[in-house]
């Protein structure tokens, strides 16, 4: 070949999600297994005319309500085409190509992929063997060279979480070398504690949320950026024009106008998993809650295998995992009670004994 390839796009190793999910029942990839309700749905599709697809999108009276939303000022928060463009943005805009992004591993993918991608050196700090995270080993990854650190709060898949003065020590340490401090929020709502303060106030610290947990719209990608005016305006230089669609803009600033609609979707997860983690436990299974709306769960025959089965035959996705460290669970995205029997009929008779 005579074209040139961004030799670091070249070497990166890409494993892409799989295809033809439709008319399975969904468990593998942390989304709402039924979605919103669909008199909501419906009434929001109304909306949509011909004249509103001819439009180029205009995010702007979503971002002032999103922001009212959540108590912060419109300067303090922007809209991005999901959180995977979110995380790319501000790994454009903050990191160095051969500097450091450290992150806990195993964690959300696209951390490590952005870092192949655009030339920079990913620090992964490993869990310990009973799946916690030491925070010392984290301040001691952070150094001259770092550019960003990444807190996933909880953390997908293992569930960890921070307490405000683990958070503290990061911000002071990060903020000493000159870093920015990335608070992934993705399973916000399903785990209430946030750290969205830091956000407003401190210098370095951004917290990111999605449209494609709780809020269900995972098909029309729309992600949240919220920081200091001053990050908004670096992430703002470096965002398309027209990023989110509005067809996302729209869903969502529906969604805000329905908070008890939100309340119940809330309650509904609740109710699953805690059912779910009742009927595990009833049989003897080793579970666990992972405080966003997925838990592992231990089966008793090789955990490969089962997901293999249960995808054949029963049309069930749940998710596996390659790594030694949680070789042995599957974790399992969790939904309605109703969706939730689905799960547990086919994982007791695919894993019987």
């Amino acid at each position: 070949m005579n074209y040139h390839v961004n030799e670091y796009i070249k070497n990166t190793v890409r494993v892409f999600p799989m295809q033809n999910r439709y008319g399975m029942h969904r468990y593998d990839m942390n989304e709402n297994p039924e979605g919103l309700p669909k008199e909501f749905v419906d009434s929001v599709l109304k909306e949509i005319t011909p004249e509103f697809l001819a439009i180029y999108p205009e995010p702007d009276r979503f971002l002032h309500k999103y922001a009212k939303f959540i108590g912060a000022e419109y300067e303090n928060v922007l809209t991005t085409n999901g959180s995977d463009m979110a995380i790319r943005y501000l790994l454009e805009t903050f990191g160095e190509v051969g500097k450091e992004v450290v992150t806990v591993a195993p964690s959300f993918e696209m951390y490590w992929v952005n870092c192949c991608i655009l030339g920079y050196k990913h620090v992964p700090v490993a869990y310990e063997p009973d799946l916690t995270i030491k925070i010392e080993n984290i301040l001691n990854a952070i150094h001259d060279n770092t550019r960003i650190v990444v807190l996933l709060n909880p953390n997908n898949p293992v569930g960890n979480v921070y307490t405000e003065e683990e958070l503290q020590q990061v911000i002071a340490r990060a903020k000493e070398v000159g870093a920015i401090v990335i608070i992934d929020e993705a399973y916000h709502y399903f785990y209430p504690n946030t750290f969205i303060e830091h956000a407003l106030k401190d210098e370095n610290v951004v917290v990111l949320r999605t449209f494609s947990k709780l809020f269900s719209i995972a098909a029309c990608r729309l992600g949240v950026i919220i920081s200091n005016p001053e990050i908004i305006h670096y992430v703002k230089n470096a965002r398309l024009t027209f990023d989110a669609n509005s067809i996302a803009l729209l869903f969502a600033e529906r969604i805000l106008d329905h908070p008890e609609m939100v309340d119940e979707l809330i309650r509904i997860e609740r109710e699953g998993k805690a059912y779910t983690l009742e009927e595990l436990q009833k049989k003897g299974y080793e579970c666990r809650d992972c405080r966003g709306n997925f838990i592992f769960v231990k089966p008793h025959h090789n955990a490969k295998e089962i997901a293999k089965r249960l995808e054949e035959e029963k049309q069930v996705l749940v998710h596996p995992y390659g790594n030694e460290l949680l070789k042995d669970y599957l974790r399992v995205s969790v939904g309605s009670k109703k969706a939730m029997q689905i799960f547990l009929d086919a994982f007791f008779q695919v894993d019987a004994d």
